[in-house]
């Protein structure tokens, strides 16, 4: 018992220091900063997090504690949920998770681990924004007096069990088969709408995100309570809150929550064998040695152009892969697109796509070879019209309507789309070298297209007016401006 607690504690404080020196962590950090900032703003600015009826609370250390601790629970169950999603992909990469299978961790102590990691990488921002929830009390001065027990109870009770909850689903979706890819990443943000929407209602399961508890504590009903950045015409009424209201129903069932996160994330032990390649039913014996072929010396590349070449081949590369039901899901896609009106078809028909996109820009295991190549720009260029012809095809059918129906205006806004998509997948693939971060953007982006947000209709979808399509094509020339000057530094320091 005692070497299983050890091993537990050990595994998951190693995990936490190498992570935290990731310079992801960092940003995250500086983020949580800046979004405390926006959680508290001045006394006379026009936005809010927490809209009670028209009316917010002084800036006590329960208030500002309450406002920081529920944005925390709103934006580290996003973003966190993508930060913390490679504890044991990394493992695979490293091959460490072949040494600890050769070992004699069992698998419920390495979840055990793996999850307590995710949980002190989350909670350790929320550390960082009980900090700044404090000095911006004190900032704001309407009150200078402070109360740790107040500031800290709606971390411990509002937000640590939805980080708990975000730090099992990480895990479980890393473990499950189906869930650990590209799929994952995009169902995780329709998932975190749900929660966040639905987790807000009192009669949510086990109190949800816990605001439902506090609907009486305040002078607003369920109906006129509201959670997220908003804009306000004028300045909100205040009154004094009282805090927290710590009765045993609302404490068992922020315990509650949390303990179903600990049995999530130890439910992969049923079928998650780590790395042990010997239980695999496909495993096979060693090949025989054979003699390395050397190769031929090495000769100078010879000028002249492949630029045709080169394009096929990144085409090839980006749909290298792509499952035989995703070709008939984009030709099924395709047939409805004869029948229903071009824009909506267009953002089914451009969600499609995104595992594909995501592609973009992180051939990490290949940069050394593709360091060899005697013009990455050119390259890169192509990288990015590979991804522009794939827009394009999805997208062929809704684009012919717009041409047969004179429909200039739209069919300049999907030239603008089918040149800023890739480049958005270029340029955030370049940054971070993970597909995760285009997939979850780009979905949390169509998500609001498709729910009338005309301002980031980026695609011709709505009626309504979107942003122009210079704009669009503009945004998406600096984009890819962004991935080549990253490109062309990281090539010059070779």
């Amino acid at each position: 018992m005692k070497a299983g607690v050890t091993a537990w504690w050990g595994l998951a404080v190693a995990d936490f220091r190498e992570r935290v020196r990731r310079p992801a962590y960092l940003v995250m950090l500086i983020s949580a900063v800046g979004l405390g900032w926006l959680a508290v703003p001045p006394t006379d600015a026009r936005w809010v997090v927490l809209d009670a009826g028209g009316h917010r609370g002084l800036y006590t250390s329960a208030y500002v504690g309450l406002v920081t601790a529920l944005t925390s629970a709103l934006w580290l169950t996003f973003v966190g949920f993508y930060l913390v999603r490679d504890a044991v992909a990394r493992d695979v990469r490293t091959g460490v998770g072949q040494l600890l299978a050769a070992g004699p961790l069992r698998t419920p102590v390495y979840l055990a681990g793996k999850f307590t990691s995710n949980l002190l990488v989350l909670g350790s921002m929320a550390g960082v924004l009980a900090v700044t929830a404090l000095v911006l009390q004190l900032l704001r001065g309407e009150s200078r007096t402070v109360d740790p027990v107040g500031l800290l109870a709606p971390f411990v009770f509002l937000a640590l069990p939805m980080l708990a909850v975000t730090a099992a689903a990480a895990l479980l979706f890393e473990t499950t088969p189906v869930l650990r890819s590209g799929f994952g990443n995009m169902l995780w943000c329709f998932v975190w709408m749900a929660g966040a929407v639905g987790g807000q209602s009192a009669s949510a399961p086990l109190g949800g995100i816990g605001v439902g508890q506090l609907a009486g504590t305040m002078p607003a009903t369920a109906d006129t309570f509201g959670l997220g950045l908003m804009y306000v015409d004028r300045p909100l009424r205040t009154f004094e809150w009282s805090g927290l209201p710590l009765d045993a129903g609302f404490v068992a069932g922020r315990a509650a929550l949390t303990l179903l996160a600990v049995a999530v994330a130890l439910l992969p032990a049923l079928w998650f064998h780590r790395f042990d390649v010997a239980t695999r039913s496909t495993a096979r014996s060693l090949p025989e040695p054979h003699t390395v072929y050397q190769g031929l010396p090495p000769t100078a590349a010879v000028a002249g152009s492949a630029t045709g070449r080169l394009l096929a081949a990144e085409v090839l590369i980006l749909v290298r892969g792509a499952p035989w039901w995703w070709w008939a899901g984009a030709a099924l896609l395709a047939v409805a697109g004869l029948a229903a009106p071009p824009g909506p078809v267009l953002a089914v028909v451009w969600i499609w796509p995104v595992l594909l996109w995501s592609r973009l820009g992180t051939r990490q295991e290949t940069a050394a070879i593709l360091a060899a190549y005697p013009a990455p720009r050119r390259r890169l260029v192509a990288e990015w019209a590979a991804g522009v012809l794939l827009a394009a095809a999805t997208g062929a059918l809704p684009a012919v309507r717009m041409l047969a129906g004179a429909d200039l205006p739209g069919l300049a806004a999907w030239t603008a789309g089918a040149l800023f998509i890739p480049a958005l997948a270029l340029a955030l693939g370049t940054l971070t070298g993970a597909p995760r971060t285009f997939q979850a953007l780009y979905t949390v982006l169509w998500y609001m297209v498709i729910n009338d947000v005309a301002a980031l209709d980026f695609m011709g979808a709505l009626p309504s007016g979107g942003p122009p399509p210079a704009a669009v094509a503009g945004a998406a020339v600096a984009l890819f401006g962004l991935a080549f000057g990253v490109t062309r530094l990281r090539h010059a320091r070779r």
